[in-house]
């Protein structure tokens, strides 16, 4: 009898493979995806990490996960985990955009009481900022957290505070500045003072040279608009804006800011069409610190809205 030929028995095993994929003979069929790190793995990482800031990223990594995985009792306790790596004492631009990144988790899984002590913590250290753009930035994401956490009070606070940090910025920073604060007040629901900052914007973007301050200002007004009238122009001008941005990442930031307006408007197939170019020119960026900030930032986004295409 001839011998088969090793492409003739190789074919015979991949059929079998699609035979028996559902039984547990086709265990060797084909390369196994290797599993990832356990939780408690990922809590010794977090552990060993050299900084308390450090310590609280990655816990906060893993309290996602957990609650992703409806494990809210391990979240909560690892949520806190990260809370208590920040009560010590900080670098300011370090530790109070953790510390809003902490508040807004410990909302979200309904732990109030040490959402808004991370926040006061986190406003407190925002104040001491100098960066005018950083702070009203931080301040807005602060109030935002704020509002998730039942504390309507607070949060009308601090977005003014936002505000005023946001205005005194120079003009051609105010747009981004101003952007944050106004999508925090649409999120918080606060209608009248989005509104308010949106006409800012549009009288800014009028004055505005620098296509990325101009797109960022158009977009965020756009943003706010949308939600009760037609920003298909605003968007429109913000698109062609951010396109004409020479530097790479200037224009994928500009291009990102568009894309979570356009979404924020309800064009979720626009939006990702805008996060695929913002991804093409975040990935021209030459120095390695910024390209993977802003490409993280952009893929985040971009994965989230495939996600809503595909439904």
């Amino acid at each position: 009898m001839k011998p088969m030929s090793w492409n003739h028995s190789s074919r015979i095993h991949a059929l079998l493979c699609l035979v028996v994929v559902a039984s547990p003979l086709a265990a060797g069929c084909g390369s196994k995806k290797k599993a990832g790190p356990t939780i408690e793995q990922r809590l010794a990482k977090a552990e060993k990490e050299k900084t308390p800031d450090r310590q609280a990223a990655e816990f906060l990594k893993v309290a996602r996960m957990q609650f992703a995985k409806g494990d809210e009792k391990g979240a909560k306790e690892t949520a806190a985990k990260a809370f208590e790596r920040l009560k010590g004492e900080g670098e300011a631009n370090l530790f109070a955009p953790r510390l809003v990144e902490v508040g807004a988790f410990l909302a979200t899984v309904g732990e109030r009481k040490p959402a808004r002590e991370a926040l006061g913590m986190a406003v407190s250290l925002g104040d001491t900022l100098e960066e005018p753009v950083r702070k009203a930035q931080l301040l807005a994401e602060a109030g935002k957290a704020y509002k998730d956490a039942t504390d309507s009070a607070l949060a009308k606070e601090t977005l003014a505070k936002a505000k005023t940090a946001a205005k005194s910025a120079e003009e051609r920073f105010q747009a981004e500045a101003l952007a944050a604060v106004a999508l925090a007040y649409t999120r918080s629901g606060m209608a009248d003072d989005a509104a308010d900052v949106a006409k800012q914007l549009l009288d800014l973007a009028g004055n505005l040279e620098d296509n990325r301050a101009k797109a960022e200002a158009l977009a965020a007004a756009a943003g706010v608009i949308g939600q009760k009238g037609d920003a298909s122009k605003l968007l429109a001008d913000a698109t062609a804006a951010a396109k004409e941005v020479q530097r790479t990442e200037g224009k994928a930031y500009a291009l990102l800011a568009v894309a979570l307006a356009t979404q924020d408007v309800g064009d979720t197939k626009k939006a990702v069409s805008l996060l695929k170019e913002a991804e093409k020119a975040a990935d021209k960026v030459a120095e390695e610190g910024s390209k993977k900030k802003i490409l993280d930032k952009v893929r985040a986004s971009l994965a989230d809205l495939e996600k809503k295409v595909k439904k």
